[in-house]
């Protein structure tokens, strides 16, 4: 026997449809109606089949695989509402500064900038170590000589999301991206304003499996 669904389940069903996963929040904003009052709607929706929902990512199809549904809520998340605060050394700091700030901010990485924060180029780990196991001087080496410079250096916009982030963290093997503000795209001027890490993505993948109320 078909369930006749009524004119706000309809419209519940043709939401989810078009922009989930989607939280019941956000579907009882959109129908002006409070999240108690569509509760009822939205558990008969469920236990029907028509929809199913998931903690933390929110209503959607049945049918849709999980991987689809976590895809797309990565897609919908933006770099800079994940980002964390940037750690930065200017060009003319000395490879024994930047190792100094490796060790006391606990990063593989730091950006380096220019005057006014414009990203000159990034300096890791292994660029380091290579300066420190060889004859050179840590403390007359500066990191302009050994760090990679733009524009061969792979960065993300606030704008970026999340999905796309992480994809460049792992095609390019690197521990973390400077988030920037694009000041001059033809002459590649960048403005630092945060980094995209693993660990940003780990929290992230935490979040989306806790189990809280949708």
């Amino acid at each position: 026997m078909a369930i006749e669904l009524s004119a706000r389940q309809q419209q519940i069903l043709e939401i989810v449809r078009l922009e989930g996963p989607i939280t019941g929040e956000q579907i009882a904003e959109k129908l002006n109606l409070t999240r108690a009052t569509l509760r009822p709607d939205l558990a008969i929706l469920t236990m029907a089949g028509f929809l199913e929902a998931r903690p933390r990512v929110g209503y959607f199809y049945a049918g849709k695989k999980t991987s689809e549904i976590f895809g797309e809520q990565l897609r919908k998340m933006l770099v800079k509402d994940h980002k964390a605060v940037p750690v930065v050394i200017s060009e003319n700091a000395t490879v024994y500064d930047a190792i100094v700030a490796m060790f006391v901010e606990d990063v593989g990485n730091l950006s380096v900038v220019k005057d006014h924060g414009i990203l000159a180029g990034v300096i890791s780990r292994k660029d380091l170590l290579k300066v420190a196991i060889g004859k050179q001087e840590t403390q007359s080496v500066p990191v302009s000589l050994v760090m990679t410079r733009m524009p061969n250096v792979i960065t993300v916009t606030g704008e970026d999301n999340v999905y796309n982030a992480a994809r460049k963290l792992v095609e390019n093997a690197v521990d973390s991206l400077p988030v920037v503000k694009v000041l001059d795209a033809e002459r590649k001027q960048y403005e630092v304003i945060g980094r995209f890490t693993k660990t940003t993505v780990t929290k992230i993948f935490v979040e989306l499996g806790s189990n809280r109320e949708i």
